[in-house]
């Protein structure tokens, strides 16, 4: 049985931290954790190294999903 996806786009946004983990990008992205890995790697999501740990600033996620159409608040 697969397991539904409890963590969206929309929860990241309601959040205060200031990252979120490849596991928490991939769920609310409805990906595998290795999709965000790759994409670390290749520059398209932007990552920090704090030591061992790769965090992916929230705001910086967001943002490359964000919604310019008039009337959105962001």
């Amino acid at each position: 049985m697969m397991r539904q996806s409890t963590l969206d786009l929309e929860d990241l946004r309601k959040r205060r931290s200031l990252v979120i983990t490849r596991k928490e990008a991939a769920e609310a992205l409805g990906v595998d954790p290795r999709t965000i890995t790759t994409s670390i790697n290749e520059g398209t999501i932007p990552s920090v190294r704090l030591g061992r740990r790769v965090v992916i600033p929230r705001e910086k996620f967001l943002a490359l999903f964000a919604d310019d159409t008039p009337g959105r608040e962001s």
